[in-house]
Parts: structure tokens; C-alpha cells; sequence
């Protein structure tokens, strides 16, 4: 199916851009998210009106999460979970712990923008943690995994 972007997608393109991608895969993700649309003549006539609005907007929600980085950029977040005596966890601390933990510290951060790519973390200790703002803004978190008292 051929779509039109309404918003940078990470290995696919950028904004604007006419990608062929699989029917499931535009109907099921990137519709429902208002990221694409179907590339009609219609809808491209009506892009290319809108272009100047969007690509204001994607700045602006790139210079929001480029400042929101800088803030968290370098920033540690401690988590406390039961653990035995060797320093394993009873369960693990997933990428909703990670941003749980930055809610109460006061940044938003969405579950799916914690990116822990060797799966949750089952030992007490320090880990760099990679937080996704924005496909073009990613911030190493550093995370202490520390036992519950």
C-alpha cells in the first residue's frame, strides 16, 4: 500500500515522504497513529497544503524533546525491588518500572520510550538505559537497580 508520512518513522522516511509499505502494517500501526496517510491524489493535494503546518509542528516537537533531553540527559533514577542474597531480583525491572520512576521525578516518559534492549533487568547494580524522545532525540539514563529493604 502506498502511504504518505505525516511524521519522520524510524527506518522507513520522513515527513512527506511516499513509501510503499504491507497493508497490515498501514492499516494496523501507522493510520490508527496519524502517521500516515493513504497516498490518493486527493490526500497528497491536501498534504501539500498542509506541509508548512506540519513541518512547523514536527519542529516544535523536536525542539520540545530535545530540551525535555537535556534535562534527562545524565540523570539517575534509583529502583528498588526484593532481592536475594547474591544480588538477583525475585521478579525484574521492566521498562514500566524505568518510567515509573521518571513520572516521580517529574518527567513524562511513556513505557514504550524506554528502550532496554537486553530484555528487563534481573540483577542489583547500575545499568545505562537508552530513553527515546523523539526518533531523533535518544538519552542514556543510568538506572541503580538497588534491593528492597
Amino acid at each position: 500500500m502506498q502511504v504518505i508520512l505525516l511524521e519522520k518513522v524510524v527506518n522507513l522516511g520522513n515527513l512527506g515522504d511516499v513509501v510503499r509499505v504491507k497493508d497490515g502494517y498501514a492499516r494496523n500501526f501507522l493510520i490508527p497513529q496519524r502517521k500516515a496517510r493513504r497516498a490518493t491524489e486527493a490526500a497528497i493535494a491536501e498534504f501539500e497544503a498542509k506541509r508548512a503546518d506540519l513541518e512547523k509542528a514536527a519542529a516544535e516537537k523536536l525542539a520540545a524533546a530535545q530540551a525535555s533531553g537535556e534535562k534527562l540527559s545524565g540523570l539517575k533514577v534509583e529502583v528498588a525491588q526484593k532481592a536475594g542474597v547474591d544480588g538477583r531480583l525475585f521478579g525484574s525491572v521492566t521498562n514500566f518500572d524505568i518510567a515509573d520512576a521518571l513520572a516521580k521525578q517529574g518527567f513524562t516518559v511513556e513505557k514504550s520510550q524506554v528502550r532496554l534492549p537486553q530484555g528487563p533487568l534481573k540483577t542489583t547494580g547500575e545499568f545505562a538505559v537508552a530513553v527515546a524522545l523523539h526518533t531523533d532525540v535518544v538519552v542514556d539514563v543510568t538506572v541503580a537497580v538497588v534491593a528492597e529493604a
